[in-house]
């Protein structure tokens, strides 16, 4: 999905930096490189809190600076084409455009807009410490979401995914479906019930990807700001393709065989990759929050069973 060339935005939308203060027990939302780093540490015997940073609930201290500002020339959407950060911003843009207008009208909560900071190595957050191992993440005790944008070429490298626009923009709109949970009262479900394949953080994930299909369906129509041309070019059977190889590069199923060469349910903490295509694609043929209801679904392999 490319962006119109004459879109406008703030360049000051996107903040370039570190995270925002100090903070207590690290509540990242759900992060899709966090997956892989914390995957492999409980597969092979490591400690995830150690490669996360301050699961202990102390902070030693800040890592990272604070936001030193905007994206400069990150005005149109012609930067965005040609740009991956440029990409997260004008990507951030259309989800507070699309958010705006659909999470009131159909569940009563105005929205309201996250953070999105871009870093590179480490960050504070109001989460605690991270670093660029964790990949892209939502602290929800700031409302904050997070982006080392090299994490996008390490899904094409390592995992396999297509390194075409959605796939990346697929990633920015899941983090901002942990913010649209943090706003409806549900990410909390994720840390109560951490593991296993019909766990709690199981059915976060899984519902953010929705949200990320939810996301889609409008993106190409909804308007810009003031009534302007919408951010995004038409939606190409492509593009779809490559919300799906990014969503399945990071299937816990797919990630662990890599791994170590087996698949174990119960270590899953974000679904398999076919859970993971499937909730987006319920979300973007849909448009519909209440279709992503995961909580209620019988059967995560069935999205369209939502009555439990």
């Amino acid at each position: 999905m490319t962006f119109n060339e004459g879109a406008r935005i703030d360049p000051n939308r996107v903040k370039v930096g570190g995270g925002g203060g100090r903070g207590g027990k690290v509540a990242i939302g759900g992060g899709l490189g966090g997956l892989v780093v914390v995957i492999l540490a409980l597969l092979l015997g490591g400690d995830p809190g150690s490669l996360l940073g301050a699961t202990s609930g102390t902070d030693d201290g800040a890592i990272g600076s604070g936001p030193i500002g905007g994206l400069e020339n990150c005005e149109t959407g012609a930067d965005a084409n040609r740009d991956v950060d440029c990409r997260v911003a004008f990507t951030a843009a259309s989800l507070d455009s699309v958010w705006g207008a659909e999470l009131a009208d159909q569940t009563g909560t105005p929205y309201v807009q996250p953070e999105v900071v871009l870093f590179s190595g480490s960050v504070a957050t109001g989460c605690g410490n991270a670093t660029s191992e964790v990949g892209p993440f939502y602290c929800p005790a700031d409302s904050t979401a997070y982006f080392d944008t090299s994490f996008f070429q390490l899904l094409v490298d390592r995992f396999g995914s297509s390194a075409g626009p959605l796939a990346q923009e697929y990633v920015v709109a899941h983090e901002v479906g942990h913010h649209i949970q943090n706003q409806l009262g549900d990410i909390g479900r994720a840390q109560a019930d951490p593991r296993g394949p019909e766990s709690g953080a199981v059915r976060t994930e899984l519902q953010a990807d929705c949200y990320a299909g939810v996301w889609a369906h409008y993106a190409d129509n909804q308007a810009g700001p003031d009534g302007g041309t919408p951010f995004l070019k038409p939606l190409s059977t492509s593009d779809v393709e490559d919300a799906l190889s990014a969503a399945a590069s990071v299937g816990d199923d797919r990630i662990q065989k890599a791994a170590t060469g087996r698949v174990n349910p119960e270590g899953w903490t974000h679904g398999s990759a076919e859970q993971r295509q499937k909730w987006f694609l319920t979300g973007y043929q849909t448009g519909q929050v209440s279709a992503c209801d995961t909580y209620r679904a019988r059967d995560l392999d069935n999205p369209s069973g939502l009555t439990r």
